[in-house]
């Protein structure tokens, strides 16, 4: 494994202090020099790296959703059948790496503030067009069409919905105990079109 340079390593220490921030002071609040001084490094440096507040969220943001897309990867990778693909995708989204309440909270302030910025509200569009590619294929072959859409519907407003509360939250978090809520939820979808009465595409 190729040993990462100084600079990658002072981006990523500058990125771990963004997230402790924000979730501390508040998007809002936070200043590049609390920020600088939460890593340990001058406020010249982190204007080096990321020249703005924005761009520093934006490149937070996309540290999270490399996380994200590695953790569904890995659970891809391991995914045997059409139920273990969309299982894959919903666990995913609560990984140990990333279901923190600190991560919880920037996710949500970043919701926030994208429709205010160009970049931001960007990320958020192709963000949002991934996950729902991915649930999209993964209810493919497990809901018919007239339902499939409000599958996906669903098990995103819940995926939103445990995050936002988990950014409110004063306890920590458990992503094990929150991914096995998160198979139930689909286990209730998938049984209530296996207990619906039969239609014409039974």
């Amino acid at each position: 494994m190729a040993r990462k340079r100084i600079s990658e390593i002072r981006h990523q220490e500058l990125i771990d202090a963004t997230i402790r921030v924000i979730h501390r002071r508040g998007y809002a609040a936070a200043t590049m020099q609390e920020i600088a001084a939460e890593a340990g490094a001058s406020a010249a440096s982190i204007n080096y790296y990321f020249g703005s507040k924005e761009r520093l969220l934006a490149a937070t943001m996309r540290r999270m959703l490399g996380v994200l897309r590695a953790a569904l990867l890995e659970r891809y990778a391991e995914a045997k059948t059409p139920r273990a693909r969309l299982d894959a995708v919903v666990a995913a989204n609560f990984d140990d790496r990333l279901f923190t309440r600190a991560q919880c909270s920037v996710w949500m302030q970043f919701w926030s503030f994208a429709p205010q910025s160009e970049t931001l509200a960007r990320l958020h569009r192709i963000n949002r067009v991934r996950v729902r590619s991915q649930f999209r294929a993964a209810l493919r072959p497990l809901a018919p069409p007239l339902t499939r859409e409000t599958a996906r519907a669903a098990l995103q407003a819940y995926m939103d919905g445990v995050w936002l509360e988990a950014a409110q939250s004063e306890g920590p978090l458990h992503p094990a105990t929150a991914r096995r809520e998160a198979a139930k939820v689909v286990d209730l979808l998938l049984d209530a079109r296996r207990g619906a009465a039969p239609g014409p595409e039974a």
